[in-house]
């Protein structure tokens, strides 16, 4: 992130917090004089690797909504803001990609002519609980609240289905984190793909509670809940 020294002096505080993200570079009359990160303990490795996606954990320190929005407009790296936590988002795998594009195929082909739109990351949702905000970037989403597109094309509405795809590192967020959140924000339908398993694990909501769970694997097809019609053979998804 780089800043003036003048930003810098109004808001120190606030810089020095978002230092632990990634590094501070402070500018006078456009040229590049300091920078500010992070102070790595002799002996201790620190370091956040992209890949985890893991929470940063400065004492479980949380910042506010607005430095997240500071933080993530000033930054080319990608994050997720959950509960006040922030995530640093890792470049997906091979196989996380030829998942993610055997599904965005069938819900193109289903989709197609209809109002609801699939889209797949990167793409910012905003999703408000008990007046707090958190900001998600779903492997892919499927929205029929187009009208919640605003003038900057941001989407400021809740998606009807939400898929993530497992990792290593990612699961626990996937399947405690965001299952809590997308339940409590309103999503009609979560879909998790567990690569390794070669599964499925597809959660229905509705009143704010699980209405229905099921497992797909082996030779089995995902079928919606919620989309009649929509399904994805196991066999093609992880062929």
């Amino acid at each position: 992130m780089e800043i003036t020294s003048t930003e810098a002096q109004n808001n120190f505080g606030r810089y020095l917090k978002l230092a632990w993200f990634e590094d501070i570079i402070i500018t006078k009359n456009g040229k590049k004089t300091v920078v500010v990160r992070r102070y790595k303990e002799p002996g201790k490795d620190v370091s956040v690797v992209a890949e985890k996606a893991e929470g940063y954990s400065w004492d479980q320190e949380k910042i506010t909504y607005e430095d997240f929005l500071m933080l993530s407009e000033s930054s080319e790296s990608r994050y997720e803001y959950i509960d006040g936590e922030v995530y640093l988002l890792a470049s997906p795998t091979y196989d996380h990609q030829c998942i993610i594009m055997e599904i965005s195929n069938v819900l193109y082909n289903y989709f197609k002519g209809k109002k609801c739109r699939p889209l797949t990351s990167p793409f910012d949702v905003t999703l408000s609980v008990s007046d707090n905000k958190n900001v998600v970037q779903p492997d892919m989403i499927v929205i029929c609240d187009t009208e919640n597109i605003n003038e900057k094309g941001r989407y400021t509405g809740v998606p009807t289905l939400v898929l993530e795809v497992l990792s290593d590192s990612t699961q626990k967020k996937d399947l405690l984190k965001k299952l809590n959140l997308y339940l409590q924000a309103g999503i009609s339908e979560y879909w998790i793909v567990n690569p390794w398993r070669k599964e499925v694990y597809l959660y229905c909501f509705a009143e704010l509670d699980i209405r229905e769970y099921r497992v797909y694997q082996s030779s089995d097809t995902i079928k919606s809940l919620y989309f009649e019609g929509l399904s994805v053979p196991l066999e093609q998804l992880f062929s």
